[in-house]
């Protein structure tokens, strides 16, 4: 890590859950230790007087995206961030122009393997480049750890591959030794509002901001209600002290799989949108050498995720929402669903690109003001859909209607037409072995079999 010129103190943290691991540590939380949180205050019931306390201190507050990804999960090979997403806007676009529609700075946290493309393709957006504070920085970047014997895994293939990102628990560090930290807090900004840059549902919201800087919440956590499809993510939980703390899949035993997955008993997740006081932050990270020594999370993979046999490794990572269970007096406040609205999956990714949903002048992406159903849900055969190049291939007029339509699934293989729309409940099947060919202007109700 010396010789990959990672600063000293990301050396010292990652050699403190290094020892972790040796020692056999495995950063479990088993349901013995913590509690169920039953209640917490709800945006959607803050007064009006907070959403107009936020605007007052927007001159304060600061945006950080989360811009390491790859989205190798739908076949990409540089950053999620640069797909096209909605009218031909591509995440960063929107990102980009968000903030400067609301005049506030935005700072990515890029990765090693994002950086270079994600500012390239910003260049052209002036009034980001003109301002004092740097547009990004990168977070570091740590050995994968051979399972077997506890070394830096080795990999002639692709050397590459060799290294990870330390989870997106990193941005406490990587804020203090890439000097963006001192650069937000020294030019008056007191407050940063932290997201993926996947989630097209975390903009700005003057209430929470509000809310924040009327009670002094030194750190705040914006969680949603856990339906069943969230059951294998993580969630919100107490300790007895009542210190709020994240519970990940990978800190559940086995034995507690049961109540880890009961959303009745842990009745909210975390959406991964944080607010931060700043000066807090500096304090805190002053005071403890710049290890906030969070919870560990030991994930198992193999060296190259594409290849099951290749040798099996340790990533040593931390979550960023877990730092709540280190600031004293944070909170959890319950969002709508609207905030948590990730493209991970191509079906994601086709009904944000249709008519179901809008981009505002603000440059929001919001459901659709003629949507006819609150919710609608997208299933696109992972064996002919998986890839973007996939989507982008059999659906090459774009997106077909999906305004008036609850659910949209296709099982086999289809090529899409123009002006394709779908209405109610929409399930195409082919099972002839061929491709078939949905033509121009069909439209499609109830269940359809080609």
């Amino acid at each position: 890590m010396q010789a990959d010129r990672q600063p000293k103190v990301f050396i010292n943290t990652f050699a403190h859950y290094y020892e972790q691991l040796v020692a056999g540590e495995t950063g479990m939380i088993p349901e013995s230790d913590i509690q169920p949180v039953s209640t917490l205050p709800d945006v959607e019931t803050f007064p009006a007087k907070q959403a107009l306390l936020g605007k007052k201190w927007l001159r304060r507050t600061a945006v950080i995206k989360l811009n390491g990804g790859l989205g190798t999960s739908m076949g990409l090979e540089r950053a999620k961030s640069l797909l096209p997403v909605k009218e031909n806007y591509t995440f960063l676009d929107i990102i980009a122009r968000q903030s400067m529609k609301a005049n506030v700075p935005l700072v990515l946290m890029n990765s090693f393997a994002t950086e270079q493309d994600s500012l390239r393709a910003l260049q052209s957006y002036n009034d980001l480049n003109r301002r004092t504070v740097p547009l990004s920085f990168v977070q570091h970047r740590e050995p994968k750890i051979a399972q077997l014997d506890f070394s830096p895994v080795t990999w002639p293939k692709n050397p590459s591959l060799e290294w990870c990102p330390p989870g997106h628990g990193d941005i406490y560090t990587a804020l203090i030794t890439r000097g963006t930290l001192v650069a937000l807090t020294s030019q008056g900004y007191e407050y940063i509002f932290v997201s993926n840059a996947d989630n097209l549902g975390a903009v700005l919201d003057f209430a929470i901001l509000g809310y924040m800087v009327e009670n002094k919440i030194p750190f705040l956590v914006e969680v949603a209600d856990r339906t069943e499809m969230d059951s294998k993510g993580g969630h919100l939980a107490q300790r007895p002290d009542g210190q709020l703390v994240l519970r990940e899949s990978a800190q559940c035993p086995a034995e507690d799989k049961a109540a880890f997955q009961d959303v009745t008993r842990h009745k909210y997740f975390n959406t991964n949108n944080l607010w931060i006081h700043l000066p807090t932050l500096r304090q805190l990270m002053a005071g403890r050498g710049s290890k906030l020594g969070l919870p560990m999370i030991c994930n198992s993979k193999t060296v190259d995720p594409r290849d099951p046999h290749s040798t099996p490794v340790y990533q040593l990572e931390t979550a960023m929402g877990s730092a709540i269970a280190v600031f004293q007096d944070s909170q959890a406040v319950r969002v709508p669903r609207t905030r948590f609205a990730p493209v991970k999956k191509t079906d994601d990714l086709l009904a944000v690109r249709s008519d179901s949903y809008m981009l505002t002048p603000a440059f929001h992406v919001e459901p659709s003001h003629d949507r006819r159903f609150k919710n609608i849900l997208v299933e696109l055969d992972p064996k002919y859909f998986k890839f973007v190049n996939d989507l982008d291939e059999r659906f090459p007029f774009g997106p077909p209607s999906l305004v008036n339509a609850h659910s949209f699934v296709v099982k086999g293989d289809f090529r899409f037409g123009r002006d394709v729309v779908c209405k109610g409940d929409v399930c195409l099947i082919n099972e002839s072995g061929t491709r078939q060919f949905v033509p121009d202007n069909m439209v499609l109700e109830g269940k359809v079999r080609f």
